[in-house]
């Protein structure tokens, strides 16, 4: 098929790759535009700008589609479908139709759970025990279209949104190319209009512990940040990324180490940190990061 593909982070790259190895001609690559980036703040293409023109695929970023222009050159592909996923721009509606096929979307959940910015971290930091992956033809609402194709996975215990990420990432490329490949025998299925929930953009000002809170919170909250933007709090002093745990035994004042294996007390239980960072420093795991700063049994953390 004639593939435009539309996407922009290191979540979308694998699906490229499947779409290519697959033997689908991908006639244009739409991506966002390079952003400054590193110590000397130079544009710098996202990863799947650097992919696609690694595999020597034509790319373009417009910083939106709601021009004229922009539309007539995207229907020029006569592309039989378009494929998105995280691409970070909406699609007006002249976009979503010009393809034959349409435009679908691969998104990181179980819809109608989890429309919206953040279905992987979301997912870990409400509790859920499983999530998925939808393709969906996509329409003028937050992704609010049929599903031609689903399928889920179980939420590991100590998993992180970064290795759930992963996960997504490869079962979104496998899909895809099953669902391009019998396209037109599938069905969509309109979603429930029951069971609707918003994964709102994670911010910044999430990040900061509440030691108060039970233990199943904070944990699922370390996991759901990490790698990025990190859960943190600070010891001694010193600001420190959490980006690994799991609930432990144990009891005390919430934010309290409580032996020295890194054990903290929270509002309800207690979690062992298995995963840190120093400001500046590589992340570590907790045995190596305790040869360098020691969180001593009845020090606080805040």
């Amino acid at each position: 098929m004639r593939v435009i593909f539309m996407g922009t982070p290191e979540f979308s790259v694998p699906v490229l790759d499947a779409l290519v190895g697959a033997g689908h001609e991908v006639v244009a690559v739409y991506c966002q535009p390079p952003r400054p980036a590193g110590r000397g703040r130079k544009d710098r293409p996202g990863p799947v700008q650097a992919r696609a023109e690694m595999l020597g695929l034509p790319v373009r970023h417009p910083v939106s589609l709601k021009e004229a222009a922009e539309q007539a050159a995207f229907a020029a592909h006569k592309a039989d479908v378009a494929v998105v996923v995280a691409y970070g721009l909406i699609l007006p509606q002249a976009v979503l139709d010009a393809p034959r096929a349409g435009c679908l979307n691969i998104h990181a959940s179980l819809l109608p759970r989890w429309r919206g910015a953040a279905p992987i971290q979301r997912a870990i930091m409400a509790g859920d025990a499983e999530t998925g992956v939808c393709i969906m033809q996509m329409e003028a609402g937050l992704d609010t279209g049929p599903v031609l194709m689903r399928e889920a996975v179980t939420i590991g215990v100590e998993e992180t949104a970064g290795g759930l990420h992963d996960r997504l990432s490869a079962l979104g490329a496998r899909l895809i190319v099953e669902a391009l490949g019998q396209l037109n025998d599938l069905v969509p299925e309109p979603q429930s209009e029951t069971g609707v929930t918003y994964a709102a953009k994670i911010d910044k000002a999430e990040a900061r512990l509440d030691w108060g809170l039970p233990a199943q919170e904070v944990d699922r909250l370390i996991r759901g940040l990490s790698p990025f933007p990190g859960a943190w709090c600070m010891a001694g002093g010193a600001r420190v990324k959490l980006l690994a745990s799991r609930l432990a035994e144990g009891q005390g004042a919430p934010g309290v180490v409580l032996d020295d294996v890194a054990t903290v007390a929270c509002g309800q239980g207690a979690v062992r940190l298995l995963r840190l960072q120093r400001a500046g420093r590589a992340a570590q795991d907790a045995d190596e990061f305790l040869r360098g700063m020691a969180l001593a049994p009845g020090m606080r953390l805040e």
